[in-house]
């Protein structure tokens, strides 16, 4: 058996986006070409990789371990590439960012000037999405650092193997209501108050501290559900509820019709940057864009926090 290198990008897209149609247009391509490809790719290995379906194809034991040889290698070269567009003294290359709207809008964007000083040769590329594709693409090299989000008294998102996590800053939980829900008192106690909580998106790391805060409780919730914090604070605002958000979401001038609350036992949000490690360790210029960013997130947060490593 020899399988051809060169095949390995066309049967990834296959596995990666569920056929053969849909890897021909991640790929730019014509269908025959990915079909050509892999029929090939199948002949030089001597069984079946995929099992077609009316929904597309699904992997074989063969296709499976294909798949993670094919992202192995897919790994390595893109980072021997941006290795070798780093090397010298001072730090050179592409560093690919990927993470949320609060940190990116409250901690990195003020400091942006900063890094265009500090970083000169280190060309940073901002990507936002949710937290599964940025990880996703964190294991498949095409981001080199995420920052994550996850609520402190949950379990963290599980780090895969050589995935290292430093933890940025913890973020407080605060209470944020209609005008006039909460008591003129400094101490808030939630199960007295009436006004319904609203729905969280289930992937957000608010919906993980607004279950955990509502459960006990017992109260009811609005018919509303919101997934981005501009979202919740109009929602507010409209006095349709009341949820958790975090201090970073609430930064400059909040809409009328909001009071944001300390409640005791609420937690905070954990913000943690996270990276590939690999045998060589990461490059110049991504090690240099980890020390920035820690550094940014150190004016957030006195205490200091400490590494953990898969």
């Amino acid at each position: 058996m020899r399988i051809q290198p060169s095949r390995l990008p066309f049967f990834l897209a296959i596995a990666r986006n569920g056929g053969v149609l849909a890897a021909a247009d991640a790929l730019h391509v014509t269908p025959s070409a990915v079909s050509q490809q892999l029929t090939r790719l199948e002949s030089e290995v001597g069984q079946p990789l995929v099992e077609r379906t009316p929904r597309g194809v699904t992997l074989t034991a063969a296709g499976r371990e294909l798949a993670e040889l094919a992202e192995n290698i897919e790994r390595e070269i893109n980072e021997t590439e941006l290795r070798l567009a780093s090397a010298g003294d001072d730090p050179t290359g592409v560093v690919r960012l990927g993470g949320f709207q609060t940190f990116f809008s409250s901690v990195l964007a003020p400091a942006l000037p900063r890094w265009r000083e500090e970083l000169y040769g280190v060309e940073l590329q901002i990507h936002e999405g949710p937290r599964a594709e940025l990880l996703r693409a964190l294991r498949a090299a095409d981001l080199e650092i995420v920052i994550v989000e996850y609520d402190t008294a949950e379990t963290a998102p599980p780090l895969g193997p050589a995935i290292r996590e430093i933890p940025l800053l913890d973020d407080p939980w605060k209470l944020v209501a209609p005008a006039g829900t909460l008591a003129a008192t400094e101490l808030v106690e939630l199960e007295r108050l009436r006004t319904p909580w609203l729905g969280v998106e289930a992937s957000a790391a608010t919906a993980q501290a607004v279950r955990r805060v509502r459960t006990p409780l017992g109260q009811s919730t609005s018919a509303h559900t919101y997934a981005e914090y501009p979202t919740a604070l109009a929602l507010v605002a409209a006095g349709e509820g009341m949820t958790l958000l975090p201090t970073l979401a609430l930064q400059g001038t909040l809409p009328e019709g909001v009071e944001v609350a300390d409640v005791p036992g609420l937690g905070a949000r954990r913000l943690a940057l996270r990276h590939r490690t690999g045998r060589r360790g990461p490059s110049q210029a991504v090690t240099a864009a980890i020390d920035f960013l820690r550094d940014i997130s150190a004016s957030f947060q006195a205490d200091p926090t400490t590494d953990v490593t898969a």
